[in-house]
């Protein structure tokens, strides 16, 4: 089965024999969510419980995690339909590396076998992928399979999926930081020009927006060294629901809290109120004067 399908514009729509066109359910809720408020610009999601939902299942790990994938193909479809202009998912951190061998083995077949299948799909619907991490552990098959993806891919724009690939939060800061000292040793950067700004320069997420929401599934609390820099003022949502069982009314539900939320980032409420006013008056006085 295809990743994603080849996505028509009307396919939130069916034909009413009555009165030409009703939107479907899932069509309502797409565009109940973009006329509620704003959609955040990055997404990423730590997809996890695919070993959980196997136990309960009475299926071994490899197949909770090559069920997790009809989650991903379902979630890719619903952010493109959204206008999300970047999906990242935590697929593989440093820290898997320490599980039983024939898991991991398994896991890297697992990626070579989709990319190989869903290539041609992602180009089709404009969609570029993009990878972080430490790809240099990866096995050669999976890095060529990778490179060729997202050289066929780089010109796309519709959404970015960012898939985060032997990756993790320390390992970013470091290799940010080993540039900086490597450029500072040479002389060509000085010590005292090292901001906030050139670090983030230096991050492997450097060409996109930090997420404005997080999605950590299978009800454990916390970010598991995922984007610790770029999650300073990411709004985090928790569910019980795990991986495999995620579709997109769960992530619907997640966009439905974030958009709930009131992001201050230092201010306090009043200031934000009055910024929005302020705003909202210019904005009126442009409209009056452009009459």
């Amino acid at each position: 089965m295809a990743l994603i399908k080849k996505l028509d514009p009307s396919a939130t729509k069916k034909a009413h024999w009555f009165s030409g066109e009703i939107e479907t359910e899932d069509g309502r809720v797409q565009r109940e969510l973009k006329e509620t408020c704003e959609l955040p610009a990055h997404i990423a999601i730590i997809m996890d419980g695919n070993g959980r939902w196997a136990r309960l299942k009475g299926k071994t790990r490899i197949e909770g995690h090559a069920a997790g994938v009809s989650s991903v193909r379902d979630v890719v479809e619903a952010s493109i339909q959204l206008g999300i202009p970047y999906l990242t998912l935590f697929t593989f951190s440093t820290e898997n590396w320490k599980r039983p061998e024939k898991e991991v083995s398994a896991l890297m077949q697992l990626i070579v076998r989709i990319l190989g299948r869903e290539t041609r799909a992602l180009h089709d619907n404009n969609v570029r992928l993009n990878v972080i991490g430490n790809t240099a552990l990866l096995p050669e098959k999976v890095r060529t399979v990778l490179e060729n993806t997202i050289e066929l891919t780089k010109n796309n724009s519709r959404l970015v999926l960012n898939i985060a690939l032997s990756y993790s939060g320390k390992w970013d800061i470091t290799q940010a930081c080993a540039t900086i000292a490597r450029d500072v040793k040479t002389g060509l950067l000085d010590p005292n020009a090292v901001t906030e700004q050139l670090i983030e320069s230096r991050l492997s997420t450097a060409s996109m927006p930090d997420p404005e929401l997080i999605i950590r599934t299978s009800g454990e609390f916390r970010i598991s060294n995922f984007m610790i820099w770029q999650s300073a003022y990411s709004e985090i949502y928790f569910t019980n629901t795990y991986w495999p069982d995620f579709r997109r009314a769960q992530l619907y539900e997640a966009i439905r809290d974030y958009q709930g939320r009131e992001r201050r980032f230092g201010q306090t409420s009043d200031q934000i109120r009055k910024t929005v006013e302020h705003h909202t008056e210019a904005l009126t006085r442009l409209k009056e004067n452009a009459r």
